[in-house]
């Protein structure tokens, strides 16, 4: 079973929330472990589309993000572009470490990269693709394990 899903998004955070109930009601029942849907899902693509109007769009209002999805059988990807110059995800300090845990970047990254099964950007550093695997179990990220 495949479906497709395209949104033109607002450049507003009050945006977010509606949203990412429609993407992940989209796929209520999939999988074997609904609760990566519910949070590991929610929790990347809010962070993706909270990176990409704030940083990415730098909030502004006439700017728009857009919202890709796609599921095929085994998975779900998530493609969200923004309409600014983009950024080198490698020069972003892992917050994890000692030296960087009071500062407030790269935690949305590093969220993306524990619950997601896979995270990908383009060359531009202007779009993100998400990927979690649905019925192959994946790695399972972060707080699907509690």
């Amino acid at each position: 079973m495949e479906s497709r899903l395209v949104l033109e998004l607002p450049n507003d955070l009050r945006s977010i929330g509606e949203v990412v109930e429609r993407v992940v009601g989209e796929f209520r029942g999939c999988g074997r472990d609904p609760r990566r849907l519910r949070l590991n899902l929610r929790v990347g693509l809010t962070e993706a589309l909270s990176n990409a109007m704030l940083y990415g769009n730098r909030r502004s209002p006439s700017k728009r993000v857009r919202l890709e999805v796609h599921r095929s059988d085994c998975r779900i990807t998530l493609k969200v572009t923004d309409e600014g110059g983009g950024f080198a995800p490698a020069l972003i300090p892992d917050p994890t470490t000692p030296e960087n845990v009071v500062r407030p970047d790269g935690r949305g990254l590093f969220l993306m990269r524990e619950l997601l099964d896979e995270v990908h950007y383009n060359e531009q550093g202007n779009s993100v693709t998400l990927v979690l695997y649905i019925d192959s179990g994946g790695r399972l990220g972060g707080l699907a394990r509690l």
